[in-house]
């Protein structure tokens, strides 16, 4: 199998990992070697139809001992089993880095033979990317859970950023879909990051510091610091019973006890066929998004996750997002005056972001602000005007200030217009690396296809657990063997995204069924925490 084929089969399966974040690192450019890095880069995908990229996401192997029964990758499911060598992905990435494909690289990969053995595999290709080329762009790497603290520490000193994959929001979630995988497999690695970077950030402090009275001659070569842009998670929402309540709550404890820079919440995509596992084929992409903006609340806009949502109503509300629904339920802070109002009350304002509550507070030393200005400064003034007086006038005459009226206009669907992607009022779904525009129209036929053949299956009385795994527990050369042998019809089995209108509304379980079912305050966070106890 060539590099093409190889780089097509796991670039593809990489797009399951989110990281569509800021490298949180800057990095200047230095004579002799290549590459640099800025803070604010992003993380994108590659795609045919001229989109660009700035990362390039990509599984050093999706060979995998692992049986989740979520993912594409695990070792009861027929696929297509490749892997790079550690020369390989590292040549790849500075070949794509000369030709101004890509700024960095997010790298991550199945669990071959263990996970001692894979992250070894990743540190060997980091360090050719890091010594050999003298690379300095960024790199986010995934950490394996179970690996050993000393490995965790190479790889944090020659990656920017880590993440460990928290996978599902609760211990028995964990043990019903993953279950050779254990809480501390995947909490012990996030510790030892949180302390790591501690330490290295304490270290340099002392050492930028000159105590004495005498020159001191820095060393001619220096130590890089471990993972400076910090570390991520990411679990998946749908597959399992937990509701918002809880996984915002586990949110807030691993932003609290962790250090975490950012959670990544992926929507359950049905890729492959498992009875415990929803039979509902739907995405909740609407769900995912609202988790998103709460979690923004969290992280800039000073909420606290108790103001965002409680255990009376454990879902968040689709039809309207968290800022406003909270500005709609606590009229009694507003209407707001803009000329007068303190910095975080302006945030609490829909259609106020933190740039723009930022710009009003300086604007307003020098003028009286009245709607052109508001508009100048770019505040969304059409939700913004029924919380906001200007210089004493309210501006948001012609709507009655009650919380059903002003819920109608805020929950009122976009216009999105008659040409552009928001006139299709549906998501297109994520594309592959490799997919065309022309093959877009094909994700269809392909998931009916599919669905046939699982029905031809179940007729036959087969089952996915009975797929043989010897292939998953060979090494790298006995993957490039394998894979050599393998159909070319046998390539992952994708499905595409669909979406859920915002109108929907979500049946909500019995409140009894739901701490009987899942565990996600009560289970991760206990465990999270356990550590802050005992000191």
């Amino acid at each position: 199998m060539n590099i093409v084929e190889k780089l097509e089969i796991l670039a593809d399966a990489a797009k399951y990992d989110v990281a569509c974040t800021s490298s949180g690192v800057d990095r200047g450019a230095r004579r002799g070697q290549l590459g640099n890095a800025m803070a604010a880069g992003c993380c994108h995908s590659f795609t045919p139809d001229g989109r660009c990229i700035s990362l390039l996401k990509v599984l050093m192997t999706n060979v995998c001992i692992y049986d989740c029964a979520y993912c594409v990758n695990r070792a009861s499911n027929e696929v297509a089993r490749t892997a790079f060598t550690p020369r390989e992905l590292a040549d790849l990435t500075i070949s794509f880095y000369r030709r101004n494909y890509i700024e960095g690289l997010f790298v991550s990969s199945g669990v071959i033979k263990g996970p001692d053995y894979t992250t070894e595999l990743m540190i060997e290709m980091l360090r050719i990317l890091r010594d050999e080329y003298g690379f300095r762009g960024y790199i986010h790497a995934k950490a394996v859970p179970g690996t050993s603290p000393e490995l965790i520490d190479r790889l944090g000193h020659l990656a920017d950023r880590m993440s460990v994959n928290l996978e599902l929001p609760s211990q028995k979630s964990l043990a019903l879909l993953c279950p050779q995988k254990r809480k501390q497999q995947l909490l012990a690695p996030m510790r030892q990051i949180r302390d790591s970077m501690a330490e290295d950030a304490d270290t340099r402090a002392l050492m930028r510091k000159n105590t004495t009275y005498y020159s001191q001659n820095r060393p001619a070569k220096h130590k890089r610091a471990f993972a400076p842009a910090g570390q991520s998670t990411q679990m998946i929402v749908g597959a399992t019973p937990e509701n918002d309540f809880q996984i915002l709550n586990l949110s807030a404890a691993l932003y609290r006890t962790l250090s975490l820079k950012r959670v990544f919440f992926s929507a359950y995509l049905p890729v492959t066929s498992d009875e415990r596992l929803p039979a509902s084929g739907a995405v909740e992409l609407d769900r995912e998004h609202r988790l998103y903006q709460a979690d923004w609340l969290m992280r800039f806009y000073k909420f606290d996750v108790s103001e965002i949502i409680d255990e009376e109503n454990p879902y968040l509300d689709p039809q309207l997002d968290p800022k406003a629904n909270w500005a709609v339920n606590h009229l009694e802070h507003f209407p707001v005056e803009v000329n007068t109002a303190p910095l975080e009350m302006l945030l609490r304002v829909p259609g106020i972001g933190p740039r723009g509550a930022r710009l009003i507070v300086k604007a307003r030393r020098t003028c009286c602000l009245h709607e052109p200005e508001l508009r100048k400064l770019g505040i969304a003034y059409k939700r913004a005007r029924f919380f906001i007086t200007c210089n004493g006038k309210y501006a948001g005459t012609g709507t009655p200030f009650a919380p059903g009226a002003l819920r109608a206009q805020l929950a009122a669907p976009i216009d999105g217009g008659k040409h552009g992607r928001r006139a299709a009022k549906q998501c297109q779904g994520q594309l592959s690396l490799f997919d065309t525009l022309e093959g877009q129209n094909q994700h269809g036929k392909r998931i009916e296809e599919a669905q046939a053949r699982d029905a031809f299956h179940n007729a036959q009385g087969t089952s996915a657990h009975d797929a043989p795994t010897n292939s998953a527990r060979a090494d790298v050369d006995d993957a490039l063997k394998i894979s050599c042998k393998a159909s070319t019809s046998s390539t992952p089995m994708t499905a595409q995204k669909t979406s859920i209108s915002s109108s929907s509304v979500r049946t909500l379980p019995e409140k009894s069924t739901l701490a009987s079912q899942a565990d996600g305050l009560f289970g991760w966070q206990h465990a999270i925490d356990k550590q802050k106890v005992c000191a």
